[in-house]
Formats: C-alpha cells, structure tokens, sequence
C-alpha cells in the first residue's frame, strides 16, 4: 500500500527518458506524403495541407502571401460565405497560413465528420477564383491594418532588423510597402495559384484520433493532382553595410524598441543544437542571463527575449526587447556584457542543470498530445533533417558541458557581428 507520509522521490527533467511517437506515413498514388500521429482520447482531427508556396516563391512581393489568404474567399462555386457556413455546420474550422518557405491550410474537425468536409477543401485547392471583388477587399483592409501598424515602434523595429540582416529583396528581408499591394494583378494571384497550388508540391500532415478510412479518404480527393516540385530558386542575401541603426518613428514615444541580430546557421549545423542551450542560458527563458541583469536588477524592461530564428535556409540569433528610450543605450550596453560573462567565465553546474531541467520540463510539455507530436515530427521533415534529430536533441540537452557552451558563446556571442536597431 502507498505510504502516504513518505514524500514521492524528486527526479530531475534531465534524467527522463523522452520518446517521440513515431508517425504512420503513406504515400498518395501522386507522390504526395502523409505523415499521421494515432493519438489521443476525443474524436478530433487535425489535417494540414503544407504547399512549396511560400514567399520564398514570389514572383512580386505579397503575391505568395496574398494568394494564401484569399483560398477561402471564394471558389468557382462557392462564395466565401458558402465556404464558411459549411465548415462552420460542422463545427469545423479551416485556416491558412503563409511563411517564408511553406503556405499551410489547416483543419480541425471532428473524426467523423471528415468525408463532408474534405471536398470543400479539395474545390478550394483546385478551384479558388481569386475574384476581384475579394482581392479589391483584402487589399485595402492589409493596407489599413500597415498604416496602423506603422505607427508602433516594435512593428518598424521588426521588419527593419530582418531586412539589415538579410536584405531587403531578400524573403526573409522584405517587408510590405503601399506600392507593393497597388502593383499586384488578378492575373500575378491566378497565375501563383496554378503554379504552386493546383499544380505545386505539398505534403499532408495528421494527427488525432485518426478514422479506419483516413488514408483512402485522402487519396480520393488528394491522390490526382500533379504534385510537381517547383524549380528551386537561389535568393542572394545582402546584409546591409552598416550595423548601428537609430530611427525616430514618433518624437513624443518614450520607449524603444531594441531589436539585436547576427548571422547564424541553420538546424542542419553541427553547432545549432549547442546554441539553443546556450540561447536559453543567455535569454530564451524567464530565468536567463538577460532577465536576470536587464529586468530584475536594472529595471530596464518588462521582458528580453532571445532566440534562434527557424528558417530553412539563412538563419539569425535574435534579441529583443522594448525599453525606456532613456535607457535604450544602456540596455545594450548590458546584453553586451552578458555576452562577455559567457564568452570569458564559464557557467557553473547549478545553473546548468537548472537550464537543463527546464529545456527538457518544455519538451515534456509539448508532447502533450497529438498535435504538438505532429509538430515536432514536421519540424523535422519540412526541414530536411535526419529522422533520429529529436534524440540528437534530447542526448545534447544531457550531455552538453559547460566548456561546449563557452566555446559556443566565443565563437558566436561577439558584439562585432550583430547588427542594432533602436526604434523610438
């Protein structure tokens, strides 16, 4: 019997032993790959739909971007109304999404109510209109919401600091001007469309509780189009010369907005995986290095943020965080320090585990259910990466030392390479 009046044992997160679900995976008569995750209690389902249709395939800017949003704004046969009603009937819901390197259509649905709502979803990627009339609409409310968004320092701050990093003719750099939405076509949308959905490469992922006849039901309205892969495109990047960027976007504001970046490798890199240990150490947690110094004994801000961007190609190690334009200089000033600290002392046992201890605590919470297993799981295949990468990942978490991060940090951390930007 359970002795009660004996505490349980503490175990540390570092010492569990994490395991990824495999996924089922089928292939469309097409080609087309379907990654499926059989878990979880309630008849729910999540499907998305990920296409080569990303921005890195613009032919103008937005154009990826803005043909993404408008599959649901009208078919051939259907108004945008009819799409919604019919969806909403069966306490379904579609969105879609468009990134850098992918555009994604997801679905959540109830199991068994798959059938009806699977060819709605097939019309919008064979037969969305990309009426004028929608367009016309979605313009002028993206070029209203860009007018607002304007005026707030860490908007600008945003979009400027990709395009010092990357360049502004670059996917990851460019960023949305009034001129960009007036020279879009009708015709620029059609034609994305026919490319990269109709005709494009996309990859199915499942997960939840998955009903006997899901792979038969994906076939049938999935398993006839071309699937071709686009050619790939080369896209240069152009970093800006200069790495110290001040602006003014509202004389009267009294914070700044502090973005920081640097040049970094993609997941594919041997040193990626040590760097996001050492990213959480320096200001990827509540209990960082950066929240220590810039919030807690200086009381400079509210929060500071670092991390490693996700991209598939070029990468950056990113900071950020708004602070009072008095102090903004100074704040720098800091995380420069803190990079010091990490290049020339190294950290100690405690404060290892304790990074440890909670990168390991997060993993645990993210495998919490299907969905977030399918999450890791296409991570890694839209990635590229090797199938055993998650337990690389967890074995680094264990065994990473204290001289891997402050070599890490010596090779990485140096001010000289990051570009600022203050935006007041």
């Amino acid at each position: 019997m359970l002795n009660r009046t004996v505490a349980p044992s503490i175990v540390d997160a570092v010492n569990f032993n994490l395991q990824l679900q495999p996924y089922q995976k089928y292939t469309l008569k097409n080609g087309v790959d379907v990654y499926a995750v059989n878990a979880g209690a309630e008849d729910v389902l999540q499907i998305e739909w990920y296409f080569e249709a990303g921005n890195w395939y613009d032919g103008k800017n937005l154009e990826a971007a803005l043909t993404n949003f408008l599959l649901k704004n009208g078919t051939t046969s259907k108004t945008a109304f009819d799409i919604n009603e019919h969806f909403e009937y069966y306490g379904a819901y579609l969105n879609r999404n468009c990134g850098a390197e992918f555009a994604n259509v997801t679905l959540h649905t109830l199991s068994k109510h798959l059938e009806a709502v699977l060819p709605v979803v097939r019309e919008i990627f064979s037969e969305a209109a990309m009426l004028q009339t929608e367009m016309d609409i979605s313009v002028q409310n993206m070029k209203q919401k860009l007018e607002v968004n304007l005026k707030k320092s860490s908007f600008v701050a945003g979009r400027l600091i990709d395009s010092y990093l990357f360049g502004e003719k670059h996917p990851y750099g460019q960023f949305s001007r009034y001129e960009d939405f007036d020279a879009l076509t009708r015709e620029d949308l059609i034609n994305f469309y026919e490319q990269y959905y109709k005709r494009g490469a996309f990859k199915i992922f499942v997960a939840g509780k998955l009903p006997a006849n899901l792979f038969a039901l994906l076939e049938k309205y999935f398993g006839d189009f071309d699937n071709q892969k686009p050619e790939p495109k080369l896209h240069a990047v152009h970093p800006h010369l200069h790495k110290k960027h001040r602006l003014i976007n509202d004389e009267k504001s009294s914070q700044g907005s502090i973005r920081m970046v640097r040049p970094f490798v993609n997941r594919k890199h041997p040193d990626f995986l040590s760097a996001q240990v050492l990213n959480i150490l320096f200001g990827g947690f509540f209990g960082s290095r950066l929240m220590a110094n810039i919030r807690e004994d200086k009381g400079y801000t509210y929060g500071i943020h670092s991390y490693l961007m996700g991209n598939r190609h070029e990468n950056g190690w990113m900071i950020t965080t708004e602070a009072g334009r008095d102090v903004s200089e100074a704040t720098i000033s800091e995380v420069y320090k803190e990079m010091a600290l990490l290049r020339e002392e190294p950290i100690d046992e405690e404060e290892l585990m304790l990074v440890k201890n909670f990168m390991m605590g997060s993993i645990l919470n993210d495998l919490d259910g299907p969905f977030q297993i399918i999450a890791r799981w296409k991570n890694i295949i839209l990635n590229e990466l090797e199938e055993d990468f998650f337990e690389k990942y967890i074995s680094n978490i264990k065994n990473i030392s204290a001289a891997t991060l402050q070599e890490t940090a010596t090779k990485y951390l140096v001010e000289d390479d990051f570009y600022e930007l203050v935006v007041v």
